[in-house]
């Protein structure tokens, strides 16, 4: 019987794994999904300089406000989160998973994988 509950228990855990971490290919096919939020945590610097995802709302993780905004949005929806090489977003999948976010993933290499596939991007002007 414990060797069943550690089993079953090691499978949920790399199916949540595998949910969260996404490549930019799974990533880009997320965004197409009802109910999707995609949120840039990168700074405006970052953003102007290189561009964003298109429709993806900012907020910048450095901001001393950033957790306190992320806490206070709809934990019912879908949110797909990215920065420039994924630690950020990492950071804040964590923060959303321990304030009882439904559905939570990250670009696990970031922007920069967007990119080098040649996604789409929107430049601010």
């Amino acid at each position: 019987m414990k060797n069943l509950i550690l089993i079953t228990t090691l499978f949920l855990v790399n199916i949540t794994f595998a949910q969260v971490n996404l490549n930019a290919e799974s990533f880009k096919q997320k965004m197409t999904e009802k109910n999707t939020v995609v949120i840039d945590l990168r700074t405006p610097e970052e953003i102007t300089k290189k561009g964003k995802i298109k429709g993806a709302f900012e907020i910048n993780w450095f901001d001393k406000n950033s957790e306190t905004i992320i806490t206070k949005l709809d934990k019912t929806k879908n949110y797909l989160l990215y920065c420039a090489g994924g630690g950020r977003s990492g950071e804040c999948l964590d923060l959303m998973q321990k304030n009882n976010f439904k559905s939570v993933a990250h670009l696990q290499n970031g922007f920069d994988e967007w990119v080098k596939k040649g996604f789409e991007v929107e430049k601010k002007k």
